[in-house]
């Protein structure tokens, strides 16, 4: 079986065919599949079996349907699941959809391009708060710094060639563009976790009896377990001890094997556009129309002139439209007088075609992806309330949903090392330095947070005293009710209004008003 007669379910229809090639590595027949690299001889004993099974004498072979078996492809000798839509195919459109391309960016940059940081765990805070002493809780508190270095520490060193940021962007990559994204765990012959990477979406396939996952890459082939599953039985390759895959997709209620990417929702915009701009180029590319037409009358030109005229205009104008054509004329004569003409043909701005229509194609494609234009690059003529608008339904909606999902997957890996803390991305923050010193301030008069948590956020190292919450004094305490209660309404509204300046003129109170501090 060739690789262009690839079943249509797995595709998805796309009107640059010459340009991208619907590739899938599964889709080889049997006699082809034994001579890959790294199959178990029990397995290639198994595809010979079923080939002779359904075959009889002088090429006449067996033309039933057999229920749940089909030894034609890989798909069938390994028991994988065909994908819903062809998942290279997918994966071009990431590249070459640039409003697709910033969508997907735009995702994991939010999501999980902003790093990560460990926060203690519900055990680990419980330890802290029961320490007897202000002695006991600093020690303590030193010794959950140390270890959270060395977890951080081993987590960076699971990869010699990507941080571990680098890796969940691969993977949420994959996840955005196709549906599907797989995270790569090897252990050591200890047991432990000594290996974390990416694995291209494309080269995978499931199992139908979720026991596993199959990669087939430059005629190699290779076995993966589920996570955490380290007792599956490996009866398709040579290797004692596979890797182990973690499986992330974006769900969808047609398959149960693995997710679809948003962007199929905006199927159609994307080939409109994809068509939109092949229109485009093929009019410049082939665009023969001159700038301005000649118009003669009363002369007859030479037989060569003719012929130089008719191939100019056959094929010299192609693509070359600006080139200038030069028409040697006859005098004038007694009874005939030789008239030359120049009339414009396209002497205004050229503008592509479409235009609307890609845009409102490209809106589209966003609203399927809902990402806002501003997380782009675009906007322009918004308001900037507009954009902090679409920036907190964009966190709130898809990258908070997608950072909760994502952390707990990485804490199923963390968990195998320490128990102590909890994974987790950082989140991008739609408040300023000024409002968050604010917020802290508030936090710790009230006594709701304590300085060390304010300093582990701001990545600065704890201090001694810390843990203590902020006691006030007599004034301070009268001061915080009366903002409580609303009597420095106007000094405090006076405050979080102040511009940058440094000047030190804040205004003052209306004639008659006093502070109180009841």
């Amino acid at each position: 079986m060739e690789n262009d007669d690839y079943d249509g379910r797995a595709r998805i229809d796309n009107p640059q065919s010459n340009s991208i090639v619907k590739y899938d590595p599964f889709n080889v027949d049997a006699e082809t599949l034994k001579s890959y690299d790294g199959l178990h001889p029990n397995f290639k004993r198994r595809v010979s079996r079923l080939n002779k099974v359904w075959t009889g004498q002088d090429g006449a072979k067996s033309k039933q349907l057999i229920p749940d078996m089909d030894i034609t492809s890989a798909y069938g000798l390994f028991d994988v699941i065909v994908p819903p839509y062809n998942l290279d195919e997918l994966a071009n459109f990431y590249e070459t959809n640039f409003a697709n391309h910033a969508a997907v960016n735009a995702k994991v940059a939010n999501t999980v391009g902003l790093g990560y940081q460990l926060e203690p765990s519900l055990m680990l805070m419980d330890r802290l708060e029961d320490a007897q002493s202000e002695e006991q809780r600093i020690r303590a508190q030193r010794k959950s710094d140390r270890a959270k270095k060395i977890v951080m520490d081993w987590l960076e060193e699971l990869n010699d060639e990507d941080t571990f940021t680098h890796v969940l962007e691969k993977v949420f990559t994959d996840v955005e563009a196709t549906g599907n994204g797989y995270i790569e765990i090897g252990r050591t012959t200890s047991g432990e976790i000594g290996y974390v990477g990416h694995i291209p979406s494309t080269t995978i396939r499931v199992r139908r009896e979720r026991d596993g996952y199959i990669q087939i890459v430059n005629q190699r082939t290779v076995f993966f377990r589920n996570f955490q599953q380290v007792s599956t039985p490996n009866n398709v390759t040579t290797d004692p001890r596979p890797n182990e895959l973690i499986h992330i997709k974006k769900y969808t209620p047609r398959n149960s094997y693995y997710g679809v990417p948003d962007i199929l929702s905006a199927a159609t915009s994307l080939v409109g556009d994809t068509l939109a701009g092949r229109y485009n180029i093929d009019y410049f590319e082939n665009k023969a129309v001159p700038r301005y037409i000649v118009t003669l009358k009363g002369a007859k030109l030479s037989v060569d002139a003719e012929d130089k005229l008719f191939r100019f205009l056959q094929s010299g104008l192609k693509g070359q439209n600006h080139r200038t054509l030069y028409i040697p004329l006859p005098g004038d004569t007694g009874d005939n007088k030789v008239e030359f003409n120049m009339e414009p043909i396209e002497n205004g701005v050229q503008e592509g075609s479409f235009e609307k229509y890609r845009k409102s194609n490209r809106e589209d494609i966003l609203m399927a992806h809902q990402t806002p234009i501003s997380k782009v690059g675009g906007g322009q003529g918004m308001s900037i309330a507009a954009a902090l608008a679409s920036d907190r339904t964009f966190k709130e909606q898809v990258a908070r949903p997608a950072q909760r999902s994502l952390e707990k997957v990485i804490n199923k890996i963390v968990r195998e090392k320490t128990d102590m803390f909890n994974f987790k991305l950082n989140e991008f923050t739609l408040t300023d330095e000024n409002t968050q010193s604010q917020i802290d301030e508030r936090y710790l008069k009230t006594q709701v947070i304590v300085p060390n948590e304010v300093r582990e956020r701001m990545g600065m190292p704890m201090r001694d005293g810390g843990q203590a919450p902020v006691e006030l004094t007599a004034q301070q305490r009268a001061e915080s009710r009366a903002q409580i209660s609303g009597n420095r309404q106007r000094d405090t509204e006076r405050q979080n209004n102040a511009t940058d300046s440094t000047s030190t003129d804040t205004g003052r109170n209306a004639g008659g008003e006093g502070r109180s501090s009841q």
